[in-house]
């Protein structure tokens, strides 16, 4: 399920540190979506990212994002991605993503463990934590296909903003992003593991792995980003839809409401594509809190 390479993405510095995308531009016309929500004196533009994104990619800058992002008083990401300390990454990724007594061969049904063992190191990964293995096996086809998280559109605007003395806001800490998956039931963490696995035991279909997402990114496809996407998690495993997105959506809206109230200001808030998606997306979540909400790209 392609969603779950999404997820990947979109925590990609947890799955780049567990180890150890994505297609050429879109047409002229095209351009990753960007939206304005305006109050009666203050604007917050938001920008859905991809958090790694192959080296063609890196064009995907326009002229408007560039005006905003020139206007705007502060700028928003989910959490410090091109500041991490990678020790203390790590130690997180200790402390919340690994299980010493029950080991993922106890977890999964036999025919899973047969598959994992087809597609990864079992011995190296089987201390993870259901959500662990799952996030670094979905980086793997990431990795392999040129996407790279310094490429990623948040660590760029990131080291952009930080090197204009640009005030940077972010809505977690790292620590917040792990006790995400940690506080997941169990029964959703095995389902997210074993989903990635039964994937990756797919044959390869046209060769294609992350490519179209990407392009489908950089298009401002969200027919494609979207409810395919999105609704796929939303039935098939309802815990992790509620921790990953609806919830910490709803959280952001109260945040930028805040905002808000507090102005006249112009923000940018840059956070994942999939968070900008359906009925629970931030679009959505500030529209129905009463506030006009257009797409402007």
């Amino acid at each position: 399920m392609r969603i779950f390479r999404m997820i990947a993405a979109k925590v990609v510095l947890w799955g780049a540190i567990l180890f150890g995308g994505l297609g050429a531009a879109g047409a002229a016309d095209a351009a990753p979506a960007l939206w304005r929500v305006s109050s009666a004196h203050s604007q917050i533009y938001l920008f859905g990212t991809l958090h790694a994104l192959s080296p063609a990619a890196a064009k995907w800058r326009t002229p408007l994002y560039n005006d905003i992002y020139a206007r705007a008083q502060a700028l928003w990401f989910e959490t410090d991605v091109a500041g991490a300390d990678p020790l203390a990454v790590s130690n997180l990724v200790a402390h919340y993503g690994v299980d010493p007594n029950r080991p993922l061969s106890q977890k999964l049904t036999a025919p899973d463990v047969a598959a994992l063992r087809r597609t990864a190191d079992l011995p190296r990964i089987d201390h993870l934590r259901p959500w662990a293995a799952a996030l670094m096996l979905s980086m793997q086809p990431a990795l392999a296909a040129g996407a790279q998280a310094d490429a990623g559109a948040d660590v760029a605007i990131t080291r952009s903003a930080r090197a204009a003395s640009k005030p940077v806001k972010f809505f977690e800490t790292l620590e917040d992003q792990a006790r995400l998956f940690a506080d997941l039931p169990e029964p959703a963490e095995v389902r997210y593991l074993t989903d990635v696995i039964r994937e990756r035991a797919r044959p390869p279909r046209g060769g294609a792995h992350l490519e179209p997402l990407e392009q489908a990114w950089l298009n401002g496809d969200l027919a494609r980003l979207g409810p395919g996407l999105v609704g796929e998690m939303k039935v098939n495993n309802p815990a992790l839809y509620q921790a990953l997105l609806k919830r910490r959506n709803e959280r952001w809206a109260e945040t930028l409401e805040r905002e808000l109230a507090v102005g006249p200001k112009v923000e940018l808030v840059n956070v994942g594509a999939l968070h900008m998606v359906g009925d629970d997306g931030l679009p959505a979540l500030m529209k129905a809190r009463g506030y006009t909400v257009e797409r402007i790209q």
